[in-house]
């Protein structure tokens, strides 16, 4: 038999904990899903400084925070790898690797994922000079020589934003010519701050153990290995939602994102989306807690719409 509730939320990052507090206030029987530790991304991040009300605080310490603050009203919150979610008249069956649920509502707040280059040092220099997300992470790097790695219109995006403050921003990009759109591109060019390595594939991020000394890339024309010194390496290759178990809801763009209203709703009534695994542009932590608020009260006013 598949536990009862009124709300569930599959997510745990700060768009899922909001939502789980609004959704708890307002008397709601609420689980919380989630296959690793609550936090999301804010785990993987070593400091936020654009988050209103904590000027400076490390990732893991505002996850810490956002669940205490969830947890208060009392929701549950289980492990759980969800596998499918399946709609039964108006309920909604979640289905994980362990145990099934169900409830009137659910609310998609899984995320997204960075492609990573799977190069040596990504992963240990992760949150320490390696990033994915300059607005999140460029005020660490000022009057510092970075890189940023791809050629789309992410990366050349976040180039002219890192620009502001870096000393310096090379572009490394495995082919001889961006991708981005042409306004973007001319932009860049212009940019006396911004240079350009062509034809590059990037063989390994270096450092001394504590931070990034550089990268060592294969010149893909002549097969010489280079090192480029920078003290910060950001990666843009690409953005995976993380939407597999709900590819059978009809609920998914071509590019597997979710789109929604406004009140986060998506096509099937009692299936909300928020946060980074929506089709959006800006993907941060304060417009996925704004994304969560809506999300909650929303789940209670659909639950008091089955009463009418």
């Amino acid at each position: 038999m598949a536990k009862e509730y009124d709300v569930i939320i599959i997510g745990a990052g700060p768009g899922g904990l909001t939502a789980a507090i609004y959704a708890s206030r307002a008397n709601l029987n609420v689980l919380i899903l989630d296959r690793g530790p609550y936090g999301g991304q804010m785990n993987n991040t070593d400091a936020i400084d654009n988050y209103p009300g904590f000027p400076d605080i490390k990732g893991p310490e505002l996850g810490e925070k956002m669940y205490q603050s969830a947890m208060k009203f009392n929701p549950d919150f289980e492990y759980g790898d969800v596998q499918s979610v399946k709609v039964e008249g108006q309920n909604k069956i979640v289905t994980t690797d362990t145990a099934e649920y169900s409830a009137p509502v659910v609310i998609i707040a899984t995320g997204a994922d960075h492609k990573k280059l799977g190069v040596p040092g990504e992963e240990e220099y992760s949150g320490k000079g390696v990033s994915y997300c300059a607005v999140c992470d460029a005020a660490f790097f000022k009057d510092e020589d970075v890189a940023v790695i791809g050629g789309g219109d992410s990366a050349i995006e976040e180039g002219i934003y890192l620009s502001q403050m870096a000393k310096s921003v090379t572009v490394v990009h495995r082919r001889d010519q961006l991708r981005a759109h042409p306004n973007l591109q001319k932009r860049a060019f212009d940019n006396d701050k911004m240079k350009f390595v062509w034809n590059a594939q990037t063989e390994s991020i270096d450092g001394d153990g504590n931070k990034i000394t550089g990268i060592t890339y294969r010149d893909k024309e002549t097969g010489e290995e280079k090192h480029l010194s920078v003290r910060g390496v950001f990666i843009y290759v690409g953005v995976i939602p993380q939407t597999a178990p709900f590819k059978d809801l009809g609920i998914l763009d071509e590019q597997g994102w979710i789109p929604t209203n406004e009140n986060m709703e998506t096509k099937v009534p009692g299936i909300l989306a928020l946060g980074d695994v929506r089709s959006k542009d800006l993907r941060q932590i304060a417009n996925a807690v704004g994304d969560g608020s809506i999300a909650g009260q929303q789940a209670y006013n659909y639950i008091q719409s089955l009463k009418d």
